[in-house]
């Protein structure tokens, strides 16, 4: 219900999924407090993966990979890769494209 109404508010979305070490480092962010900031960057990369603000700063060396602050130590990583295989959401309208979360811990490697 809730993606829904999301989908109705905000139109088009992105889908988001995570690699394994970004698994990994939800329980750490979320033992370090740090879950309500980094669920409230999700949403905005969800929306939009290159609203500003929250900064975002494009990763030299990365194809399409860009990071964004969780606090002064943390960041999220994450892969913006279009939807050309046209996947849709539980309402039938397609994703404006996918999001790949590669770290939510430290920083990038």
């Amino acid at each position: 219900m809730k993606l829904v109404f999301l989908c109705l508010v905000f139109g088009r979305m992105y889908k988001i999924s995570l690699t394994h070490q970004a698994e990994k480092d939800a329980g750490k962010i979320k033992q370090a407090g740090l879950k309500p900031k980094a669920a409230a960057l999700l949403v905005v990369i969800r929306k939009n993966p290159f609203q500003n603000p929250p900064p975002y700063e494009k990763l030299k060396g990365y194809n399409d990979t860009y990071s964004r602050r969780i606090n002064i130590q943390h960041r999220l990583v994450y892969q913006v890769i279009s939807n050309d295989s046209n996947e849709f959401d539980e309402t039938g309208t397609p994703y404006q494209g996918k999001i790949k979360v590669i770290r939510m811990w430290t920083h990038y490697e």
